[in-house]
């Protein structure tokens, strides 16, 4: 099969004398005048669409043009079809995650494996959780055995910087057609800005009660 770039001389743009030219089943017609070409495609009402042009002479193929570009538009399509189902999505634990959010976040991840995405689990360290790496790994483990119907792991976590990751890949048959996974990013999002608010908090109360014991004594009056 030749590969026929997008931009290339169709017809009366092929100003060159002589061409290469191939038949529209693939046969090897031989070096023959444009003219001469020009006029087979039209009594065979194909185009004459120029498919290397670096070669000498330049080969020339017999097609039908307007169904050769639908097909490339539509082959376009699938491809950039496929590289948005073949997207890595993103879901965060924390360490201390309770049963319920752990429940939310796991069904996540199987929305998107049942929409046919990679998903790279995240566990999050905060301070001294980081030397119990065990705990995160238990995470995913429960999550990987969670969702062993739907999903496998392509490999054991690993931990970058204060984070342990894993990627989730969903299983082949397993996905389904037609799954919306807009509302999940939404209300993944969501629950992320939450959780990093309560944090904010969590963090400032110790440092507002540390600030408000080193306020100096009143001092006896004279």
């Amino acid at each position: 099969m030749i590969a026929i770039a997008k931009d290339h001389k169709v017809n009366e743009q092929i100003r060159v004398r002589q061409i290469r030219l191939i038949g529209a089943d693939g046969e090897q017609v031989g070096i023959i005048d444009t003219r001469d070409a020009l006029r087979m495609a039209r009594e065979k009402n194909l185009d004459l669409v120029m498919v290397s042009p670096q070669a000498v002479p330049p080969v020339c193929k017999l097609l039908d043009y307007g169904r050769f570009r639908y097909e490339q538009q539509q082959n376009e399509k699938e491809n950039r079809k496929r590289a948005r189902t073949q997207e890595v999505k993103s879901i965060k634990y924390r360490v201390k995650i309770d049963d319920n959010d752990f429940k939310t976040k796991t069904n996540h991840v199987r929305r998107f494996l049942e929409a046919g995405h990679k998903v790279k689990v995240t566990i999050m360290f905060r301070g001294r959780e980081r030397t119990h790496p065990e705990l995160g790994e238990r995470i995913l483990v429960r999550v990987a055995e969670t969702l062993q119907d739907i999903g496998t792991p392509e490999s054991r976590p690993s931990m970058m910087g204060m984070d342990m990751n894993m990627v989730m890949a969903p299983k082949p048959g397993a996905v389904k057609k037609n799954v919306k996974v807009e509302d999940i990013e939404a209300q993944n999002a969501a629950e992320d800005a939450a959780a990093a608010a309560a944090e904010a908090v969590e963090a400032a109360a110790p440092a507002s009660e540390a600030a408000e014991s080193a306020e100096p004594a009143e001092q006896p009056s004279a």
